[in-house]
């Protein structure tokens, strides 16, 4: 759960790059970081927060160069702590290099033990860390060719942006788990976890790399590079469902529509009589209209999102801790009150927020209210990239649906079926990654299905 922008070859490199991670934010609000190149050295400013809060016009002066990349962090694996912030940057006999990652490496823990038993120092808990010490250790005089070969050893999902004396380096894994888009600015080649990003910039959308593809960009041009491992195309499904920003195209189809197609196939699937169709904020809005045109009930905004709570919320004494979701939600009681409201949302995890949030929409006068999720139960956990619980946290992995009905106290609940989310996304089901679901992993896990403090047990003092 990151996002990665970079650019090759223009004077305003990092103020870009610093853009392009503002329209990234979504992706990761932990850290965020850049690492530019002038020609003679490596720059970097990295920090924990937000974009907004790490970079202004001093830090940024401090990132002189024609090219940069760029990382918001949403950790998956490794602590969330400012000496895990990305870019990683390392000095090498092949030169310095600045590393960025989406995505996460499911055998990082049995390489970072070989590597740790042969001599190699770790600084970080950070899975990414590992391709650099596999690098180090198996330098080529082309660097391309050194990082091909490092991850020619790694599993997982990874969408990379390298940055060295001589380019910036983008890679998508074979699998194509995690999106990566390449653009063009004023004829120097970008790329992008999301097209959002080249929106504000007004950057060209030129395509998504390929499976396994590593384009090598220098002096305005590009070269396509391909890693020997060709398995099953593995896109993340849950990209689609929330995770995506809906203004953005993510592996060629637009999140927005993709979702309205889901809300339409939801009502169609389970139609309930109602009133009124209410999305819970803001990842429910675009699959609630498409409910709502497709099942002909009107659509009501009736659940207000505070937008200035962030992840960091210190709530008050135990004493008055029954705020709970009310900090980020208040609802519109006129548009509730003694009417039958179809609640949207996009998915249930824990299910420790869905009953707080029947029981504000139920308080605001509801007669009934009836859940709808726009993707299928969520069952198992995801070991490659997206932020998601143990299995014994998610609450479809122990409970049928009338149980899960019952606790978060609706009057009906209904899931989209498997094959109505996978319609609505391209038909093409199996390319499709569908793991957090089906319990069916493409890559083996290994260790990586264990907590992730038993998989980085290091801690340093910053934590």
């Amino acid at each position: 759960m990151c996002g990665i922008f970079g650019i090759d070859g223009h004077e305003d490199a990092a103020n870009l790059t610093y853009l392009g991670l503002y329209a990234l934010q979504h992706r990761g609000q932990e850290s965020a970081g850049i690492v530019s190149w002038d020609g003679r050295l490596l720059h970097a400013e990295r920090g924990m927060g937000q974009v907004a809060d790490i970079f202004d016009a001093r830090r940024l002066g401090r990132l002189p160069g024609s090219s940069a990349i760029g990382h918001t962090r949403y950790s998956t694996a490794g602590s969330s702590v400012r000496s895990n912030a990305q870019p990683l940057v390392v000095m090498t006999s092949m030169g310095p290099l600045g590393l960025v990652h989406n995505g996460n490496l499911v055998n990082a823990r049995e390489l970072r033990d070989e590597l740790e038993k042969s001599g190699s120092i770790f600084q970080t808990t950070s899975d990414t860390e590992v391709i650099l010490h596999l690098m180090a250790r198996n330098p080529r005089a082309d660097v391309v060719e050194s990082l091909m070969e490092a991850l020619c050893r790694v599993r997982g999902s990874y969408s990379l942006l390298m940055l060295t004396a001589s380019c910036v380096i983008a890679v998508r894994d074979p699998n194509g788990f995690r999106p990566l888009v390449m653009g063009e600015y004023q004829g120097r080649p970008c790329f992008a976890s999301e097209s959002c990003a080249f929106d504000l910039l007004d950057v060209e959308l030129k395509r998504e790399l390929e499976l396994g593809e590593v384009v090598a960009a220098a002096n305005g041009e590009v070269k396509s590079y391909r890693l020997a491992a060709m398995p099953e195309p593995s896109r993340c499904a849950f990209e689609q469902v929330y995770f995506a920003r809906p203004d953005s195209r993510v592996f060629g189809a637009s999140v927005s529509g993709s979702r309205l197609d889901m809300g339409a196939r939801l009502a169609r699937e389970t139609p309930v009589p109602a009133d009124v169709v209410v999305p819970v904020p803001d990842s429910g809005l675009y699959a609630a209209l498409g409910y709502a045109r497709e099942s002909g009930l009107p659509l009501e905004f009736a659940l207000i999102r505070n937008h200035y709570v962030g992840r960091t919320f210190i709530e008050p004494k135990q004493s008055i801790r029954h705020f709970g979701v009310k900090v980020k939600l208040n609802p519109v009681r006129e548009l509730i009150e003694g009417k039958r409201v179809v609640l949207i949302d996009d998915s249930i995890v824990r299910g420790t927020t869905s009953p707080k949030i029947v029981k504000m929409v139920r308080e605001a006068g509801a007669v009934e209210v009836h859940v709808r999720i726009a993707c299928p139960p969520t069952a198992w956990p995801c070991h490659y990239g997206i932020d998601m619980p143990t299995r014994e946290e998610l609450i479809a992995a122990s409970h049928e649906l009338d149980e899960i009905r019952d606790l978060i106290d609706a009057d009906s609940l209904a899931y989209l079926s498997l094959e109505g989310m996978l319609e609505a996304l391209d038909g093409e089901a199996d390319s499709y990654c569908t793991a957090c679901w089906t319990g069916r992993y493409r890559i083996p896990t290994g260790a990586h299905a264990k907590v992730q403090s038993e998989l980085f047990p290091i801690r340093t003092e910053d934590e």
